[in-house]
């Protein structure tokens, strides 16, 4: 199937193609501000670092300088009288919390890799999103249930990831502690070394710290209720299970990931955002992994660093609050692009429009088959 894909060289020739014709990227909020999509002027955007969204009723945000900003958007339903929520997949990357600008065919990538995965796990964990006539699985624009969300995300782990995160179990490991939302950890385990199971490890959605809890003391601080707690894990860990063994036959780990869950206007919890992609889970290629594991076991190497196919290989691009050069965002690039390919099976085929295009063509095909008039 490899023959099929593209090559590394050709990956860089479509990536160099983008950036020779990228120009000016309009944020979501000035395409709105312009008009060009008249259904939509007024509404203030919620800028997120993965998907921009546009909703009715309240909203708040930080903007660049910290300063909280609040609002209150016209209502926005759909067809079906349900709260609707539309998203707008960027193509920015951050690390270590900050913005290190924009990545080529990063939004597309993930898009692809999202709605690939939903439709593959959302027998067991749901989905808030509403499937749009004449929108293609790599559209950056998307159309949602706008969930009353539910305040954590599930972090399922198969492996002890190394992590820069404050609530990572690797953190928490090295510095000694033997016990980690609940679970009682082995002496023994390594940096990026398997754990003795999948282990559910719930953290808080916060704007300001984002913390690592048992599952009971969610409960007691009325984050979930046990019942909400229980369906949500028993869905995310049948979900994982299913990419997991997917995966396998193409010689991919899955580490990690993490799923967000709100409830739909039926009171049911479904999931919502992104699942099973590069930027919310930790994808390893076997072949290197254990490779270096006979390695590591023989004395040769002193850790594991197996070869990656989500965002936290852009990690070693990061230096100080620096943005990105061209010549690394076209790196960057090339790797999401030999990414979406393994972990698919199939060609990356990139739509070359524009950025600002894409968008406002996603928005208008929104507003004429699914917002309620």
């Amino acid at each position: 199937m490899d023959e099929e894909f593209l090559s590394p060289d050709q990956a860089e020739e479509i990536v160099g193609k983008y950036l020779e014709h990228e120009g000016d990227i309009s944020s979501t909020q000035e395409i709105l501000d312009s008009g060009v999509i008249p259904r939509l002027k007024g509404y203030v955007v919620r800028p997120g670092k993965v998907s921009d969204s546009i909703f009715g009723g309240k909203g708040s945000f930080k903007n660049k300088s910290g300063e909280r900003i609040e609002f209150e958007n016209p209502q926005l339903l759909a067809r079906d009288g349900a709260p609707l929520r539309i998203m707008v997949r960027t193509d920015r990357i951050s690390t270590h919390d900050i913005n290190r600008g924009s990545i080529p065919f990063k939004d597309q990538i993930l898009a692809l890799n999202h709605n690939y995965m939903r439709k593959m796990v959302a027998p067991f964990i749901g989905t808030s999103q509403l499937e749009v006539p004449g929108l293609a699985d790599n559209s950056v624009v998307i159309a949602a249930e706008d969930l009353k969300q539910l305040g954590f995300e599930m972090v399922l782990r198969d492996f002890m990831a190394k992590s820069s995160t404050s609530t990572s179990l690797f953190q928490h490991y090295m510095k000694g502690e033997r016990v980690f939302c609940g679970h009682k950890l082995p002496e023994g385990l390594i940096p990026n070394g398997s754990l003795p199971y999948i282990m559910d490890t719930p953290s808080t959605k916060s704007e300001e710290h984002d913390e690592s809890l048992a599952p009971e003391e969610m409960f007691k601080r009325g984050i979930c209720t046990l019942e909400q707690y229980s369906m949500i894990k028993e869905g995310a860990l049948k979900a994982f299970s299913e990419v997991s063994w997917f995966l396998g036959d193409k010689g991919i780990i899955i580490a990690d990931t993490k799923t967000e869950h709100g409830i739909n206007k039926y009171g049911k919890i479904v999931s919502q955002d992104e699942l099973f992609t590069m930027d919310s889970s930790r994808f390893w290629l076997r072949e290197d992994y254990n490779q270096q594991m006979q390695l590591l076991n023989e004395g040769k190497i002193t850790e594991l660093n197996p070869k990656s196919y989500s965002k936290e290989f852009a990690r070693g691009f990061s230096e100080g609050e620096k943005g990105y050069t061209s010549e690394q965002r076209a790196a960057i690039a090339v790797r999401y692009i030999e990414g979406i390919q393994n972990l698919l099976g199939m060609r990356f085929a990139p739509n070359m429009e524009p950025r600002d295009g894409r968008v406002i063509s996603g928005l208008q095909k929104i507003v004429e088959e699914v917002i309620a008039v």
